[in-house]
């Protein structure tokens, strides 16, 4: 574990450049790292916040307590079948750079999931998912740790109880576990998802005549770089808001009292709106407000222009969301966490 440091400025690790500070600072690297602050009895009753990538966190205050950066690293391949490999990656590993281990070897299944920001350990927290795909689809079980008793608990699909950006980790064990490592289990023979109709089209403009998981890889990640601003060079955390779901009585009456209201029918009968049509509508689209603003391309994405704080941000979310329920009366809910 690296030394624990004391008053540390928290903004080099949230993706919104946020300038914040802890209490106290420090990284694992090992799961004994994590056990060794549990245990320590000058942090046994301080609040504890296990932070990744920092790419789905707001913060808006300094943080009281002590922040530990989850460092764990390490990917390997533990099990497969005559159809499937199962890779165990350590939670402290990057995302993307998990996704591109996969694709090198021609493991199908999280090639949709390239260039989403964070962490591994975020993936199964948040149910990451984009351009039809979520993580749940490729989960097999996770490693954590109870955050007060040290005690190690393994997690299948069921037991996380995933939905829509949401999962057993922010309900009701929120801040209860540190995931360790996750196991995905992956397609040795890959089953292409190219249904978003973005994918195609960016496939076609590509000139791709060979479907494989790397050229979606490669679609995908022209997509997300043409819609959303990178993180270093301005600061923001992808989606700041979920797609809400109605009724579809709510959605046809939308419909004829908005022109082009953009709605998807879900499983359930229901209709998830797209939040970025409706920010947009709103006029939020590229309106910039003191530090910050709606991003010109893509209103779900809430920026810090630089020298916002967070408390800044999270006002314009609420006016945001103000301005979404007077016009449309749907309720936007946030899916960046905030501190």
């Amino acid at each position: 574990m690296s030394k624990i440091k004391e008053n540390i400025s928290l903004k080099a690790f949230n993706t919104f450049g946020i300038e914040v500070f802890a209490q106290y600072f420090t990284e694992a690297v090992s799961t004994d790292d994590f056990r060794s602050i549990i245990f320590d009895n000058k942090f046994k009753t301080i609040p504890k916040l296990i932070l990744g990538g920092g790419s789905n966190v707001l913060f808006t205050k300094n943080v009281e307590g002590i922040v530990v950066r989850n460092n764990l690293k390490g990917i390997d391949k533990i099990d497969e079948t005559q159809d499937h490999v199962f890779i165990k990656s350590a939670a402290g590993e990057v995302w993307h750079q998990f996704v591109m281990y996969c694709i090198e070897n021609n493991y199908g299944g999280v090639e949709n999931l390239s260039l989403i920001p964070g962490s591994v350990g975020a993936g199964p927290m948040q149910n990451i998912g984009a351009y039809g795909v979520e993580v749940k689809e490729t989960f097999f079980e996770l490693e954590a740790i109870h955050i007060e008793t040290g005690d190690k608990r393994i997690f299948n699909s069921e037991d996380c109880r995933f939905g829509y950006r949401q999962s057993v980790f922010k309900a009701e064990l929120k801040n209860q576990y540190i995931i360790t490592s996750v196991t995905f289990r992956l397609d040795k023979v890959p089953h292409f998802n190219i249904s978003y109709g973005a994918i195609k089209s960016e496939l076609e403009k590509m000139n791709i005549t060979e479907l494989n998981i790397r050229n979606i890889s490669s679609a995908v990640i022209n997509i997300r770089r043409s819609k959303l601003p990178d993180p270093v060079v301005i600061g923001n955390a992808g989606s700041f808001f979920k797609n809400p779901e109605v009724a579809k009585e709510k959605y046809e009456h939308l419909k004829s009292v908005f022109e082009g209201c953009v709605g998807y029918v879900l499983e359930n009968g229901n209709v998830k709106l797209a939040a970025g049509w409706l920010i947009e509508q709103c006029g939020w689209k590229g309106k910039v407000v003191g530090n910050t603003g709606s991003h010109k391309d893509q209103a779900l994405v809430l920026v810090n222009y630089g020298g916002a704080t967070g408390a800044e941000i999270f006002k314009l979310a609420k006016d945001i969301q103000q301005s979404v329920k007077e016009k449309f009366d749907v309720n936007l809910e946030m899916e960046v966490n905030i501190i």
